[in-house]
């Protein structure tokens, strides 16, 4: 079963005091490359998601971003900064006897200083909140999985339809190239034959050249290559795991293949053909960067 890089999901979970909300993204990428957005006071629990992620996501670049919503129940763990505001209040009345200006430093002037209020939010989670965190992260994950999976099926099946037209073309090429090789050879002979009346020339050596330039221009070899990789390409479309990188390898090596029938072949029918097959093959290399 193939698995899109591609996915969302998000996921919620609350008791009476607390909202978790979670939401997850994974894009395309080479590798696997986590990042993760948190309140400030669940930041040194980053490792601890990135690890309940890790199992489930084989490749791809994911975003994780959670968002903890005590405010409706209880009020935000502020206090004021009396040093801070202290500091503050000294220089400002430093700045106006410096400057020769009037007035009073007002309870205004200072709350616009944001370091005067403090929010503890490097309290220590609570084993309760943790739970909530990760249950809305295991949901999001969840729904981000059912989306490439969704995905993923998605494409197999527009995979497996493009392999079928590849199969197409290697059937007509093959029909075409059916006993190509024997006549190409009679046609090497027949060019050759007044060259060959020539007694100086070996003639047995001459035959040899033209059976062996016509052995090289038999593309049977290529043809089976590519219905053994075609035939490994749709197992691995309906195996159970997401084998991008083994998809990948195996298309390099049918364009392989498509390159050498074409440049074999001398051929114009087979060689439109070809151009045809390779059509598909770029398409389908296109989709697979999608597959985990």
């Amino acid at each position: 079963m193939l698995i899109s890089m591609t996915g969302y999901g998000s996921g919620t979970a609350a008791n009476e005091s607390t909202t978790v909300t979670a939401e997850i993204r994974s894009v395309n990428n080479r590798y696997y490359e986590f990042s993760v957005r948190l309140p400030k006071h669940l930041q040194n629990r980053e490792l601890d998601l990135k690890e309940l992620i890790r199992p489930r996501v084989r490749r791809g670049k994911v975003n994780l971003n959670v968002a903890v919503d005590r405010a409706a129940i209880e009020a935000a763990p502020a206090r004021i900064n009396e040093e801070a505001a202290r500091d503050y209040h000294a220089m400002l009345i430093s700045l106006r006897d410096a400057l020769g200006l009037e007035g009073g430093i007002t309870l205004d002037t200072l709350m616009k200083f944001p370091d005067v209020f403090a929010v503890d939010e490097q309290e220590a989670i609570s084993d309760e909140e943790w739970t909530l965190v990760t249950d809305a992260v295991t949901a999001a994950v969840d729904n981000m999985l059912s989306m490439k999976e969704k995905e993923g099926r998605e494409l197999s099946d527009d995979l497996a339809q493009r392999a079928g037209v590849m199969s197409a073309g290697i059937d007509a090429i093959e029909k075409l190239a059916a006993g190509r090789a024997d006549l190409e050879r009679e046609r090497l002979v027949e060019r050759l034959q007044a060259v060959m009346a020539d007694e100086r020339i070996d003639r047995e050596r001459l035959e040899l050249e033209i059976v062996l330039l016509a052995d090289k221009m038999d593309i049977t070899e290529e043809l089976v290559r590519f219905r053994s990789h075609t035939k490994f390409f749709l197992e691995n479309l309906d195996s159970g795991e997401s084998e991008g990188r083994k998809l990948s390898f195996l298309l390099q090596e049918m364009n392989r293949e498509a390159n050498t029938i074409s440049s074999k072949s001398y051929d114009a029918e087979i060689a439109h053909i070809v151009v045809s097959i390779k059509e598909e093959l770029e398409r389908i290399r296109e989709q697979i960067q999608n597959i985990e």
